[in-house]
Formats: structure tokens, sequence, C-alpha cells
């Protein structure tokens, strides 16, 4: 479980208390974040919105792009599906409609494409002693949609990269939350030799400290298997499951996005073997090649949308 501060029976410091404030002045400022009102959305085009969403979870405000149905506003009594779709490391909430023809491909389809940001490594995770983007993700952000875009509760949940992990992550610690969840490229196995290097170089470039996710992988490793997706794969029964993973080798090109997945790589053949293993059901596809980029996850992304589209009920 994760390490959280323990109620002293006695003799509480003063620098204690004055912590003890300072998160309660943060509380009462952004108060109950899925009652709080968002800012007025920032309009991109017919369909597509961007929302500032007071959180809790966070201690201040965040983005959420949004791609509404075609006919949400002559339908006012519709309710909607939510497809969530998360970024990777060291973009933001804005990749998939940068990268991807996500607004054109939903078209006409009845469902709530929602990208909400994950901060700049990517990682939407409680992180130690900081902000908590699982829970801006997995409640905050949901409860807003019910109340203000008319979401049901009918939710899946797809990534690239950290996203993907976010996807696999948020869909075993909430078991029920999300009807499918995809990853393409995603960190499944958080302990997998070379992998805890990856996240703490991930965390480096952004300038933030050391150990400040999970803590140090040695010492704190009880945290760091409580956020592993392959340690929680059983909270991903009856989940549709879509996992894609290329091995690096031998796909020609640039060899840094090669050299990238192949690292991931031994993350994703621990994950599928212990799904494999627990009699969870999936779609994989562990591929050769392949490279850690937008070339190799938007072909991924059209090959599980069946998948998502019927976790979501709505027309492939």
């Amino acid at each position: 479980m994760p390490d959280l501060p323990q109620k002293p029976a006695a003799g509480v410091s003063r620098r204690t208390v004055a912590r003890a404030a300072a998160a309660a002045g943060v509380a009462a400022l952004f108060g109950a974040a899925a009652t709080a009102p968002a800012r007025a959305a920032t309009r991109l085009g017919p369909r597509t919105r961007d929302v500032t969403v007071p959180s809790a979870a966070l201690g201040r405000s965040a983005p959420v792009r949004l791609i509404l149905p075609s006919d949400f506003e002559t339908r006012p009594e519709k309710k909607y599906p939510v497809l969530y779709l998360l970024h990777g490391a060291h973009d933001d909430y804005t990749s998939w409609t940068r990268e991807t023809d996500i607004e054109a491909f939903t078209a006409g389809r009845d469902l709530i494409v929602a990208m909400p940001d994950a901060g700049p490594t990517g990682i939407p995770s409680v992180w130690r002693g900081g902000p908590d983007y699982e829970t801006f993700q997995v409640k905050e952000v949901p409860a807003l949609l019910a109340r203000d875009y008319r979401a049901s509760g009918v939710r899946a949940v797809a990534g690239v990269s950290t996203g993907g992990y976010g996807a696999m992550a948020h869909a075993a610690r909430h078991p029920g939350a999300f009807t499918a969840a995809a990853s393409y490229s995603g960190i499944l196995d958080t302990t997998a030799p070379g992998v805890p290097t990856i996240m703490d170089a991930i965390v480096a470039r952004e300038n933030l400290p050391a150990a400040s996710l999970w803590g140090n992988p040695v010492f704190n490793l009880l945290t760091w298997r409580d956020f592993n997706p392959r340690a929680r794969v059983t909270g991903l029964r009856g989940t549709a499951l879509y996992v894609s993973q290329g091995s690096g080798v031998g796909g020609g090109g640039d060899p840094l996005p090669g050299i990238l997945e192949g690292a991931l790589w031994p993350s994703a053949q621990g994950f599928a073997r212990t799904l494999a293993l627990m009699g969870i059901p999936a779609t994989t596809h562990l591929y050769r090649g392949g490279g850690h980029d937008w070339a190799h996850w938007k072909p991924e992304f059209t090959a599980s949308w069946p998948i998502l589209a019927r976790a979501l009920g709505v027309p492939e």
C-alpha cells in the first residue's frame, strides 16, 4: 500500500501542525472537486472543448480536452458513454487531437472523448507527497462529466506509453470503473528489470525530485508493487483488455524509438504472461520491431477500436 502519513498519538510537532493546516487550506480553497464548478469551456471547434477542472486531488486546476457527440446540443435528454484517452510522458492533454484524427474518427458516434492532463511526466498516479492524478482522472473528471456533460456510467480507457500504464493501473486499481482498457506501449510491470530506472529518468527529465513518484524502488518496494498493473491484474477480471507492444528490434528507421520500445518489451511480456496465468482474457499484439512513437500507436488504436466500441456500447 502507499506510504501514508500516520496520525501521531501525542507530541505533535509545530511542523506537523503547519503541514496539516496547509493541506486543510488547499482542501478548503478547492472544495469538493466533484461539486466544484468548472470554468467556462473554451470552444475549439463544433465538437471540441477545453475545460479547466478545479481539483482537490491536485491542489490546483487542471485541463481536460473533450470531444462531444455530434448531437450533444440537439439531444439534451441523452446520456453518453465516455472514452478516456491518456497521453504519454513529456506531453500533455492535447496530444491525441494533435497526433491523431480522433475528432474525425469519432464523428457520428454517440460517445464523449475525454483527454485529461497527467502533468509533464504523463504518469497518472498518486505521487508521494504530491499530486494525485489517479483520483483526478478516475473520480473528479468523471464526476464533472456526469454533472455537466450528461456522461453515463459507462467508461473505457486507453493510453500510450505512460498513459498506457495509467489505463491499466486505473482499471486494475478500480475494478468495475471501466468496461475496457487498452495500452499501447505502456509500462505494465513497474518492477521489471530496468523499468524503475526508466521511470526515474522520466521524473528527472522534468526536474522533479528523485523518488518523488513512489519513493525508492528498493526501500519502498511495497508501494511500487501497489501501483504495478502486473501485481494488480486480478482487478482486471471482467474488463475487456487490449495490450500492444513492439520488441523494438529490426524496425529500421530512427533507432531511438526502437530502443525505448525494446526497453519495455519485458514489461509487456510479463504482464501478458500473468494475465494468462490468472485466466484473465485479453487481446494482445506483441510484435517484432516497432517504435515508441505515434506512427505505431495510431494503428494499434484502430486495431483496438472494436473492443473499445463493444465495451462502450457504440457501433464499431
